[in-house]
C-alpha cells in the first residue's frame, strides 16, 4: 500500500475520477471485466449508458464504497474524503485459481506492471499471458469465452 494506506491510483491514461459527498471514486476502464456488480448493487449511481454512468452523490458513501468492494478485477477503486478509512486489504491476503486461467487476489497485493509496482486490494491477473493490459486480465485470451457472470469480473 502507498504510505497513507491507499491502493496506487489507477494509471492517468485510463482512469477517470468521480466526486461524491465523503467520497472519490475512480474507474479504470481497462480493467473492468464486466462482472456487473456495480449496476446491480446500485443502480442509481453506476448507470451504464448514462454520462457521466457514476454519480457516486447519488447514495450515502458508506454504500458505494460497499459496492465497490464486490469489484473483483479492481477497475472500480475509492478514495474516502470525510475523514473514514479508505479499502482494507482482506487479510489474510486470498488468492484463487478459476478453471479459465485467470487468477482473482484480494489483500494487501503489490502487482509489478509496466509502469511499476502498484499497491492493491483487487486484482484479476491473466492466467494466460495474452493480454494487452499486461498483467491484468482484458479476457483476450483463452479466458475470453469464459461466463462472465457475477462474480467472475
Amino acid at each position: 500500500m502507498t504510505s497513507d494506506s491507499r491502493p496506487t491510483p489507477p494509471h492517468p491514461a485510463a482512469a477517470r475520477s468521480y466526486d461524491g459527498e465523503g467520497i472519490t471514486v475512480s474507474f479504470d476502464a481497462h480493467r473492468c471485466l464486466h462482472a456487473a456488480e456495480c449496476v446491480r448493487g446500485l443502480p442509481a449511481v453506476f448507470e451504464v449508458g448514462r454520462k457521466p454512468w457514476i454519480l457516486p452523490g447519488n447514495a450515502p458513501a458508506d454504500e458505494v464504497a460497499d459496492v465497490i468492494h464486490r469489484c473483483p478485477s479492481g477497475a472500480l477503486q475509492y478514495h474516502r474524503t470525510d475523514g473514514l478509512p479508505d479499502e482494507i486489504p482482506d487479510v489474510p491476503t486470498h488468492v484463487s485459481l478459476h478453471p479459465d486461467g485467470v487468477l482473482h487476489l484480494r489483500g494487501d497485493l503489490e502487482v509489478a506492471t509496466p509502469h511499476g509496482p502498484r499497491h492493491e486490494t483487487r486484482a484479476m491477473l491473466c492466467g494466460c499471458g495474452a493480454t494487452g493490459n499486461t498483467p491484468y486480465c482484458d479476457h483476450s485470451g483463452a479466458c475470453a469465452g469464459h461466463d462472465q457472470g457475477a462474480g467472475n469480473g
